[in-house]
């Protein structure tokens, strides 16, 4: 039994269709809204919240392999549940700035989710992606009601990825030899700035996306109010405002795992587009 939590989120959604696709069942997955739980058929739906620790113990009986993004729940008894379950092997999401900007605060929270694991005795691999492709989804309410989009750092270009491709290299390592222990850096195919990515939305909707630079202090401004001050910085820096060499670098690693490139970023927005009509 493969148990995938965050079942109808941009990678788990897409990872349930994948394993059902390569037959690699039986198959859970695990949300927190059943209404959305629109999976295919022979694909158990388990409710429960991360919150909630007594909903963990249905979800994990009979589980071997467990996929799982760091930090949406309480990572420590997630994954001692998942022991006392039973469980082998965890696929973990982090993230890439973990090694690109191991100082800052949120890239230190996802390497101590990454030690748990490494520590808790099943066997591992774990996923460090950059910058998801879907992040354009918070320009949608502007893009819909016909406003400019205000970004900063215009022509900074990392190598987004499409969240797709996150879940092929996760449905690799739960169905196939020789990923486990392993910790990968995944990236999109090419670097896409902030403006290429207005461009994009812009042509596929077939209608001028205004877009407009702003500068740090506006945008901090603004992303404080929402997520705080600490990790509006740490988006900003990784963004933009301290990137480094191994940040922008483009990895092969998606192509290696699965024997397919990287997707780009227009072809996430292609198969996007209601979200910003």
């Amino acid at each position: 039994m493969i148990l995938v939590t965050g079942a109808t989120g941009n990678i788990g959604t897409a990872l349930l269709r994948e394993l059902h696709i390569c037959g690699a069942g039986p198959l859970r997955g695990f949300t927190r809204d059943a209404s959305r739980a629109a999976f295919h058929e022979g694909v158990e739906a388990v409710v429960g919240d991360f919150a909630v620790p007594e909903s963990l113990k249905p979800a994990l009986d009979g589980v071997r392999s467990l996929f799982l993004v760091s930090r949406v729940g309480p990572d420590a008894d997630i994954l001692a549940a998942a022991r006392r379950a039973g469980v082998e092997h965890v696929v973990l999401v982090s993230s890439i700035t973990v090694q690109t900007h191991p100082h800052l605060g949120p890239a230190g929270e996802n390497l101590v989710v990454e030690r748990l694991l490494k520590d808790s005795g099943m066997a591992w691999t774990i996923l460090r992606p950059t910058q998801f492709a879907s992040n354009a989804m918070m320009w949608a309410p502007s893009i819909r009601s016909g406003e400019a989009v205000r970004a900063p750092y215009a022509d900074i270009g990392l190598p987004t990825i499409h969240p797709a491709d996150i879940a092929s290299v996760a449905r690799v390592a739960l169905t196939e030899p020789g990923h486990r222990g392993r910790t990968s850096a995944l990236t999109g195919p090419e670097p896409v700035t902030a403006r290429q990515q207005v461009e994009a939305i812009a042509e596929v909707l077939g209608r001028d996306v205004p877009f407009i630079e702003i500068s740090r202090r506006q945008a901090r401004a603004q992303m404080a109010a929402v997520f705080g001050e600490e990790a509006a910085d740490a988006v900003l820096d990784v963004t933009g405002g301290d990137v480094n060499d191994e940040l922008l670098a483009v990895r092969d690693t998606i192509s290696q795992v699965t024997g397919s490139p990287g997707k780009p970023f227009r072809q996430w927005v292609e198969e996007n587009a209601h979200i910003f009509r």
